[in-house]
């Protein structure tokens, strides 16, 4: 007999592509054991590396024939809640289409807003598809009655595991024979050459270190500084929140403006993403650019260093819609978001014009700035990681907690007890006393 109580109404999931570790199997095995039904649907063999047995089903169709499969599964199964990482993917976005027509619950999943041993878990979407509160008197009167979320970190993810299960998927993924010869994959970097300049990154990481300290500390006391953070290309957040399609574009944006209207004492920074590939080589385009703008020594590439360091010592952020922009209010540093965002709300990031954020930006509301926090965390996220076995447990418990019960985008009700330990630290179920503190 089942030491889990078994719910007065038995929910019906549906799983597709979700992180690639074993997170969404074991989710799925726990929410078998509370009495749900659960299936998943592997399109590649990547995704059937991390999930494959009973209730899997392989599609082996064309990606025009997916919505009508998807549909029909949906009808047969009578499935309550489609489940997913990346609510942008094309096969995802057509099963969300389908699973709305007829009223599925869809629960979108990615790494948190807050980082990093956080998860956000959203009902239809994240970012600015997120269904989030977006009146700030709303969002204050809401987080002032929460507590503030505990920002320790509790959970290191293991990255040489996570770099190992991605090369596996991402391999398993290419040999699509005999099942999978109809994939078609979201991706716009073949994984050989992006594993190839990642590689190439890494061996040039501790130099591309040492330079961007030295240009920290070279630029100290010279006059305000600005830095803009880089996204990767082939990040959703850039194609589907954003007008650009590329990131040669708003860099070019944001120069020419910092061009015609900072302050001749300013600097701008422009930070790359830890995991780009370099399949272009920024440095040489923000060299040319400062050539072209006359923003020669006031315009600067950074290949590495510390960013939280970055945030701290700079006058303002500009991004287009990276949660760098987030960790940059988190700290009171004046914002502006070029794209969609879920943190893109008056009083959070800078109302005007990129023009005027140079030299007119104040820091965010601190009221405002507060409510949103506590929300976001005890509404949109639970704690976690997705990779190694510490926090990927808590986050599994997480998660199957909220989809047992039913809450989603609104706190769990322990964390509105103030007996509770939970309630500090953010997270449910509760942090064992032995747990670790950093």
């Amino acid at each position: 007999m089942s030491i889990f109580p078994v719910p007065a109404q038995q929910k019906r999931f549906l799983f597709l592509q979700g992180p690639i570790s074993p997170f969404f199997r074991e989710v799925g095995a726990a929410l078998r054991k509370h009495g749900h039904r659960v299936w998943r649907i592997n399109l590649h063999w990547g995704d059937r590396l991390f999930w494959h047995g009973a209730g899997t089903v392989d599609y082996q169709g064309k990606l025009e024939d997916w919505p009508a499969f998807v549909a029909d599964f949906i009808d047969r199964h009578a499935i309550t809640h489609l489940v997913l990482l990346g609510e942008q993917r094309p096969y995802h976005k057509a099963a969300i289409a389908v699973a709305a027509e007829r009223q599925v619950e869809v629960v979108a999943t990615d790494m948190g807003y807050i980082r990093p041993d956080w998860i956000v878990l959203e009902r239809d979407g994240l970012n600015a598809s997120s269904r989030f509160e977006r009146d700030p008197e709303t969002i204050i009167r809401i987080g002032a009655s929460l507590p503030p979320p505990d920002l320790v970190v509790r959970y290191r993810d293991d990255f040489r595991l996570q770099a190992m299960w991605d090369v596996l998927y991402n391999m398993a993924s290419l040999s699509r024979w005999p099942y999978f010869r109809h994939y078609s994959h979201h991706q716009i970097y073949n994984p050989f050459t992006f594993y190839a300049g990642m590689i190439w990154r890494l061996m040039r990481r501790g130099a591309e270190n040492r330079r961007a300290d030295d240009i920290m500390h070279r630029l100290a006391g010279t006059g305000p500084l600005y830095l803009m953070a880089m996204q990767m290309e082939n990040d959703f957040s850039i194609r589907a929140y954003s007008r650009y399609h590329d990131m040669d574009t708003p860099l070019r944006e944001v120069a020419q403006s910092f061009a015609r209207h900072a302050a001749p004492n300013t600097h701008l920074l422009i930070k790359a993403h830890p995991l780009d590939p370099g399949h272009k080589n920024w440095g040489r385009r923000v060299s040319n650019l400062a050539r072209e703008l006359g923003l020669e020594g006031r315009l600067h590439y950074l290949g590495g260093g510390n960013l939280g360091q970055m945030v701290e010592q700079v006058q303002g952020v500009v991004t287009v819609n990276s949660t760098v922009g987030l960790r940059a209010i988190m700290g009171r540093t004046p914002t502006f978001a070029l794209g969609e965002a879920i943190y893109r709300l008056p009083g959070l990031v800078f109302g005007g014009t990129l023009d005027e954020f140079w030299t007119h930006a104040p820091p965010p509301d601190e009221a405002l700035r507060e409510g949103f926090l506590r929300s976001i965390a005890h509404s949109l996220h639970i704690r976690g990681v997705y990779h190694a076995k510490e926090g990927r447990e808590v986050a599994v418990q997480g998660m199957v907690h909220r989809l047992h019960e039913g809450i989603l985008n609104r706190p769990v009700p322990e964390a509105l007890d103030p007996e509770n330990e939970g309630a500090t630290a953010g997270f449910w179920p509760p942090r064992p006393k032995s747990s670790r503190t950093a």
